[in-house]
């Protein structure tokens, strides 16, 4: 079967827009399993010089439909013209043309020199392939909403991830469209038999089987704290003074929860000029650890004294301290006993990489927090071990699993979503930190400023939740967990298995044409 131009222009803008439309807050999920079909039905038979332009469009609609919320970000805390931050939303549908632009210029190349069949074999590879490169490019590697997370809404095919991680439902999605594209272009009724079963059988397993999955009791609770606090661009010298009877709630609600039910308090990601190196606050701090007979858990920008420090010309100290975003573990003595620095910081958000080359976004850089990242994959002990994580680093799939590799028996997700407002980017980032839990086989505490604060199991299912944009405390149920599931202990296998299969399909196209 062959296609015009338009017809395939078509097909890959509707490939593009349906992927997007699978995400929250669109919520159709169904339409991410069609969505690569129709991107390899664009590809395939495409002339050499058009093919690479269907990945391109695809990736083009994708980003803006999907991420809108960045944009606007962009705007409201970071001061950028609307034309400006609309241009570089734009940027991300470029970018991730060029990439995706491969895929389909690599299936037209393989179907012209294998055959259809190869072609169609090729694409779930170079699928997750290609999601895989677009997570580790240097700076700017961004793996939000890869595909695989549309299938994360059923529970029984959310339990491939302990496996493959989030990739094997990626893999999943893209071999299926492939398969119904093949179906397709072949036009062969026992091939649409085939698709008829397999469509099936995934019906009865992501439905029925989410009824097989098992529970997980939980024998310890926590109480995570929602401060909402509305965010702001810039904090006044006298914000602890003004918001002194807020932290004074805050403080009560705390201490209240762990009387009532003895457990570890968590605070979110810091939501304000919150630094232990302030004597009010610490002093604070330390009371509601005191008072609650609790460890305790917090949000904070902490500020180190650099050991190789030196001073300039004049003798004055240069570069002597640097600000980590910081959780820390005080003990019931209000005793500081852990903290993690957040290693994976946000680019244009919490650091400008390559800062002194982009002189042309000088308003964009000049209001940018300059956070230096941490080195460790710290474990803190609240009668067990356990990892924190800090918001956007919840999309790195294979920098979560290390704290289970190192030990974590219970992972926590700390986050401050108060940038996004009400767009879909907090349901977006509750999707996939959750998958986060299953991946590991750990219970999942993630604390945020004003939502989705929640409690997940091993399964991924989320047993407590608090409503968004209130002031409140989840008495959020738990355990520990110490088995090690074969994505912790193997990691991204199922990306370098499809990295060597793209490479050998494209050697073999390109070593031995069919003959005509």
């Amino acid at each position: 079967m062959t296609f015009s131009r338009q017809t395939r222009v078509l097909l890959a803008l509707g490939s593009g827009i349906a992927l997007a439309l699978s995400f929250p807050n669109y919520n159709l999920p169904l339409l991410a399993w069609i969505s690569i079909g129709m991107l390899v039905l664009a590809s395939i038979g495409a002339p050499p010089r058009e093919a690479p332009l269907y990945g391109f469009l695809h990736a083009f609609v994708f980003y803006p439909i999907c991420l809108p919320w960045i944009a606007t970000v962009m705007r409201q805390y970071g001061n950028v013209d609307p034309w400006l931050s609309a241009g570089i939303l734009s940027l991300f549908g470029i970018a991730g043309g060029i990439i995706w632009s491969t895929f389909s210029m690599s299936l037209a190349f393989v179907a012209r020199r294998r055959g259809i069949a190869l072609a169609c074999v090729l694409a779930p590879f170079f699928w997750v392939t290609l999601e895989f490169a677009r997570t580790h490019l240097p700076y700017i590697g961004f793996p939000w909403n890869l595909t695989g997370y549309a299938a994360s809404n059923s529970l029984a095919l959310l339990q491939l991830t302990p496996i493959t991680g989030i990739w094997g439902l990626s893999f999943l999605i893209a071999a299926y469209g492939s398969f119904l594209a093949y179906a397709v272009l072949v036009r062969k009724p026992q091939v649409w038999k085939n698709v008829f079963v397999v469509s099936v059988a995934l019906l009865v397993i992501a439905i029925g089987g989410s009824y097989l999955v098992p529970s997980a009791p939980a024998h310890r609770v926590a109480h995570l704290i929602q401060t909402n606090f509305p965010q702001s661009e810039q904090y006044p010298s006298d914000w602890m003074e003004i918001h002194a009877g807020e932290l004074d709630q805050l403080a009560q609600i705390s201490i209240d929860a762990a009387k009532k039910a003895p457990g570890l308090i968590v605070w979110p990601e810091v939501p304000a000029p919150f630094s232990l190196q302030d004597p009010s606050f610490a002093s604070r701090m330390a009371r509601i650890a005191k008072e609650s007979g609790s460890e305790f858990l917090v949000g904070v920008v902490d500020w180190q004294k650099n050991v190789d420090w030196q001073k300039n010309g004049n003798g004055n100290a240069k570069n002597q301290w640097s600000a980590y975003n910081s959780a820390v573990l005080l003990d019931a003595s209000g005793r500081r006993t852990y903290s993690y620095n957040k290693i994976h910081l946000v680019p244009f958000g919490e650091y400008v990489p390559l800062r002194e080359w982009l002189t042309f976004a000088g308003r964009l850089t000049a209001d940018i927090s300059d956070f230096t990242p941490g080195i460790e994959y710290a474990l803190g002990h609240a009668d067990r071990p356990f990892g924190t994580f800090i918001c956007y680093e919840a999309i790195f799939p294979n920098e979560i699993r290390r704290f289970a590799a190192n030990g974590a028996e219970l992972l926590i997700n700390i986050s401050n979503d108060g940038w996004f407002g009400r767009s879909a980017a907090p349901a977006q980032h509750l999707m996939m930190s959750r998958v986060r839990a299953v991946e590991s086989r750990r219970w999942m505490l993630r604390d945020t400023n004003n939502g989705y604060t929640v409690s997940v199991d091993p399964y991924g299912r989320i047993v407590a939740h608090l409503p968004t944009d209130i002031r409140g405390e989840l008495e959020a149920p738990y355990d520990f967990r110490s088995d090690i599931t074969p994505y912790v202990r193997f990691g991204d296998w199922l990306c370098w298995l499809s990295v060597i299969a793209s490479i050998f399909i494209l050697a073999l196209a390109i070593a031995r044409p069919n003959p005509l």
